[in-house]
C-alpha cells in the first residue's frame, strides 16, 4: 500500500517539474492548427465562381455611376445656392443698388438660371424680373417678417434651395439670398431647371432623379419601369440611410439592385445613391433629399469558373504535408527534448546505475553523450570533450526542411497557379461605364472651371463700380479668396499685366505681359506645378481685369472618385495637368503608357470620347473624354483619361485568383510564423545547450548555468546546474546544490 502511494508521488512530483507552457509543443500545436484552418480555408475560398447572377463587377459599376452622378447633382446644386449668395453679398452697401442692376449684371454672368427676380418680402412686392416667371407664393412661404426694432434695420433670413412643381409637370429649384442695404431688405430669388446629371445616357441607360417619396423629378434614357425602381431604391436607400458612411466612401446612401429574370437572359442591374451629404459636411443640395438611380440592361453569362475540385486537391495535400510535418517536428524535436530531461533528472538525483540512452540528431546526441560522460564522472570518471560532429542531421536543418516543404505547397499558389491570364472575359458593360465615368468626371472639370470663371466675372462686375484706388477692390478679393476654397490667389491687373492689388499666394501671371482675354487659361507648361488661371474683364476698367489662379488641389479632388483606377486629367499635348490622390502624380509628365497616348488622341476626333480593354500581360480598362468645346475653357483643349486594372474587377477569373493567392499567403504566414517562433524559443537555445553540456562534461565546472525560459530546455539546463554544483566538491571546491530540480 506504502509503495503504491510513493509511486504516485512520485508521479505527481514529475508532473509538476514538467513546464505546461512554453517549448516546443506550442508552436508545433499552432502550426498544425493553422496548417489544418489554411487547407478548411483553401476548400471553403476555392469554390466555383458562378456567373448566373451578374458578376459583381457590374453591379458595383452600376452602384458608382450612380455616386458620380449624385455628387455632380449636388454640387452643381449647392454651386447655383452659392453662386447667388455670393452674388448677392456683393451688392451688400450703405445704399441698396437698383432690383434692375442687380439683375442685369447677375444676367451677364450667369446664364444658368431660368428666371431671376427681387422681391420685397414684408409686401410680397415684385420689384423686378428676368425670364420665367417665379411663383412668389412659395417663395414667401415661411420668410419672416421684417421687423421694425431689429438692430440694425434689416430682417434675417435663414432660406435654402426648395424644389417647386410646376402646372406643366416640371420641377423647378429655387435658390433665395438676401440682398442687404438700405433700410429695408430685399430678396434676390432664382429658378433652375433640375437636370439629370451630365452622365451620358445612350440608347441603353436610364438616369432617374427621385425626391425621398419615390417621385421621379427628371429622367433621362429609355423609359422601363421607372416607379417601381424609384419606389424600391427609395426603400432601400431608406434602409441604408442609417449607416455611417466609410471615411472616403460615398456621403450618403448608396448601393446596387438586380432585375428579375431567366438564367441567361436580361437583366437589369440599378445602381442608387443618395444627393446626401457625410456628417459635419455643409450642403444646402443635400437636405433636399434627392437620389440619382441608374439602371441597364445586362445578358447574363450562365459560365463558371471551376475551381472547386482544385481547392480540394490543395486542401488535401496541404492536409498531408501537415500530418508528415507534425510527425517529424515530434519524432526529432519534441520527443527527444523530453527525454533528455528525463535523463538528466535521473542524473541530478543521484540515478547513476544505468548508462544515457543514445539519441538521434545531431544536438540530442551531443547533450545525450555529454550527460554519459557526466554520469561516468560522477562514479569516478575522468572529464572527456565528447566532441561536435556526432548525431547526424541538426534539429535547425530538420526545421528548415519542413519550412521548404510547407513553402512548396504555398509558393505556387501565391505566385503560379490559378491564374487568371490576359484572355479573361471582361464584360462589355464595364468598359462603357469606364468610358461614361469618364466622360462625367471631364464635364465635372469642366463645368468647376467654367463656374471659377463666372464667380470671377462676377468679382470684375463689382470692382468695375470703383476706381480700384480707395482700398475696396482689396477687401472683395480677399472676401472672394476666403469663400472660394478653389482658387490659390485672385488679383486684379492693369492694361499691361501689372498687378494693382491681390488676395492668397503671389500672383504667376507673367510680368510685363497684357492680361489674357475673357477665358481659363494654362499659364505654364513645365515646373513642379501646374498654373491654371480664369480671366475676366473689368466692364468700363480701361484694360483692367480680375484673375483667380486655381489651387492645384482643387484640380486633383475633382478627378478623384473611387472605383475608376487611375485617373489623369491632362493638356492638348498629354501632359499630365493633375490626378487622383491615390496614385500620386508628377506635374507635366506624359502619359504611363502608349495605348493611352492613342486613346486620346482617338478621343480628339469623337466628341463623346472613347473606351477600349487594353489586352497585356496585365490587361486594364482604359478611358479618354475630352472637354466639350463650350464655356470659358474651350481653349484649354483638355482631357480626362482612366485606367483601371483588369485584376482590380470583381469579376470571377480574377476572384479565384485572389483567394488562391489568399491561401498560398496563409500558409507561407503560418509556416514562417509557427516555425520562426520554434526556431527561436527551442532550436537556438537547444544548440546552446548542446555546447553548454560539452564544456561541462569537459571540465568546466565555474561557468553557472541557469535557464532563460521555463521550458524543456530551461529544465535540462537547471538539471545540468544541479550535476555542476554536485561535480564541484570532487575538483577540491565547496559549493551547495541549489535545491532539488
Amino acid at each position: 500500500m506504502s509503495a503504491s502511494r510513493g509511486s504516485r508521488r512520485r508521479k505527481a512530483r514529475r508532473r509538476a517539474d514538467m513546464p505546461l507552457l512554453g517549448g516546443a509543443r506550442p508552436p508545433i500545436a499552432a502550426l498544425l492548427a493553422l496548417l489544418l484552418a489554411v487547407a478548411g480555408a483553401t476548400a471553403l475560398v476555392l469554390g466555383d465562381r458562378d456567373r448566373a447572377s451578374l458578376d459583381a463587377a457590374v453591379l458595383t459599376s452600376q452602384q458608382h455611376v450612380a455616386e458620380d452622378g449624385a455628387l455632380s447633382l449636388r454640387a452643381s446644386l449647392d454651386e447655383s445656392a452659392t453662386d447667388l449668395q455670393r452674388a448677392a453679398a456683393l451688392f451688400t452697401g450703405p445704399e441698396p443698388v437698383p432690383a434692375d442692376t442687380v439683375l442685369d449684371k447677375l444676367g451677364k454672368v450667369y446664364n444658368k438660371w431660368r428666371g431671376t427676380a427681387v422681391i420685397d418680402p414684408v409686401g410680397g412686392t415684385l420689384l423686378a424680373a428676368r425670364g420665367e416667371n417665379i411663383p412668389l407664393a412659395t417663395v414667401l412661404k415661411g420668410v419672416p417678417e421684417a421687423k421694425g426694432d431689429d438692430k440694425d434695420g434689416k430682417a434675417a433670413f435663414g432660406l435654402g434651395p426648395r424644389l417647386v412643381k410646376l402646372r406643366s409637370g416640371e420641377t423647378r429649384m429655387l435658390v433665395v439670398a438676401a440682398l442687404r442695404g438700405g433700410d429695408r431688405p430685399r430678396l434676390l430669388v432664382a429658378s433652375g431647371t433640375l437636370n439629370v446629371p451630365g452622365i451620358s445616357s445612350g440608347e441603353d441607360r436610364t438616369l432617374l432623379v427621385v425626391d425621398s417619396a419615390g417621385t421621379v423629378l427628371a429622367s433621362d434614357g429609355p423609359s422601363v419601369a421607372r416607379k417601381s425602381w424609384a419606389e424600391k431604391a427609395r426603400k432601400t436607400a431608406a434602409a441604408d440611410s442609417a449607416k455611417t458612411p466609410e471615411p472616403g466612401g460615398h456621403p450618403g446612401a448608396s448601393g446596387h439592385l438586380m432585375g428579375g429574370g431567366k438564367r441567361g437572359e436580361e437583366r437589369t442591374a440599378v445602381g442608387y445613391a443618395a444627393a446626401g451629404r457625410a456628417p459635419g459636411e455643409t450642403s444646402a443640395a443635400g437636405a433636399l433629399g434627392l437620389s440619382v438611380i441608374t439602371s441597364v440592361e445586362v445578358t447574363e453569362d450562365i459560365s463558371a469558373v471551376r475551381t472547386q475540385a482544385f481547392g480540394l486537391a490543395a486542401a488535401g495535400i496541404l492536409l498531408a504535408l501537415a500530418l508528415v510535418v507534425g510527425w517529424v517536428l515530434l519524432r526529432t524535436v519534441q520527443r527527444p527534448l523530453l527525454q533528455l530531461y528525463l535523463e538528466s533528472r535521473r542524473l541530478s538525483r543521484g540515478e547513476l546505475d544505468r548508462p544515457v540512452r543514445q539519441f538521434r540528431g545531431r544536438e540530442p546526441a551531443r547533450i545525450g553523450a555529454a550527460l554519459e560522460s557526466l554520469r561516468k564522472q560522477r562514479l569516478g570518471g575522468r572529464p572527456t570533450r565528447t566532441g561536435r560532429a556526432r548525431g547526424g542531421f541538426g534539429t535547425r536543418g530538420t526545421v528548415i526542411v519542413c519550412a521548404a516543404v510547407l513553402l512548396a505547397w504555398s509558393a505556387p499558389l501565391l505566385f503560379l497557379l490559378n491564374r487568371a491570364g490576359s484572355t479573361v472575359t471582361v464584360p462589355q458593360q464595364l468598359v462603357e461605364d469606364q468610358r461614361r465615368r469618364t466622360d462625367t468626371a471631364a464635364d465635372r472639370v469642366r463645368k468647376a472651371l467654367n463656374e471659377g470663371w463666372a464667380d470671377v466675372a462676377s468679382v470684375a462686375q463689382i470692382v468695375g463700380a470703383g476706381d480700384g484706388k480707395d482700398g475696396a477692390d482689396k477687401a472683395v478679393l480677399e472676401t472672394t479668396l476666403r469663400e472660394h476654397s478653389r482658387y490659390r490667389s485672385v488679383y486684379v491687373l492693369d492694361g499691361d499685366g501689372k498687378v494693382l492689388s491681390r488676395a492668397g499666394d503671389s500672383p504667376r501671371h507673367p510680368g510685363g505681359k497684357k492680361p489674357h482675354p475673357d477665358s481659363v487659361v494654362q499659364l505654364n507648361t513645365s515646373g513642379k506645378e501646374p498654373a491654371v488661371a480664369a480671366y475676366a474683364a473689368v466692364p468700363g476698367g480701361k484694360g483692367r481685369t480680375v484673375v483667380g489662379e486655381y489651387d492645384t488641389q482643387f484640380l486633383i479632388s475633382l478627378v478623384t472618385r473611387p472605383g475608376l483606377g487611375q485617373v489623369w486629367l491632362v493638356d492638348k499635348k498629354h501632359r499630365i495637368i493633375a490626378a487622383d490622390r491615390a496614385h500620386g502624380y508628377r506635374a507635366f509628365a506624359k502619359l504611363p503608357g502608349r495605348h493611352l497616348n492613342d486613346l486620346a488622341v482617338s478621343a480628339r476626333r469623337d466628341a463623346d470620347g472613347t473606351a477600349i480593354l487594353h489586352r497585356s500581360r496585365n490587361s486594364s480598362i482604359a478611358a479618354a473624354a475630352p472637354f466639350s468645346d463650350n464655356g470659358a475653357v474651350k481653349g484649354l483643349d483638355w482631357q480626362v483619361i482612366s485606367a483601371q486594372p483588369a485584376a482590380w474587377l470583381e469579376l470571377p477569373e480574377y476572384t479565384a485568383e485572389r483567394h488562391t493567392m489568399l491561401a498560398g499567403l496563409l500558409g507561407v504566414t503560418a509556416a514562417v510564423a509557427c516555425l520562426g517562433w520554434l526556431h527561436i524559443i527551442v532550436i537556438r537555445p537547444l544548440r546552446n545547450l548542446a555546447d553548454q553540456a560539452e564544456a561541462l562534461a569537459g571540465g568546466d565546472r565555474k561557468t553557472v548555468l541557469f535557464p532563460q525560459h521555463h521550458d524543456e530546455v530551461g529544465a535540462v539546463v537547471r538539471n545540468l546546474e544541479l550535476i555542476r554544483q554536485q561535480l564541484r566538491p570532487a575538483t577540491g571546491a565547496s559549493a551547495k546544490p541549489a535545491g532539488r530540480n
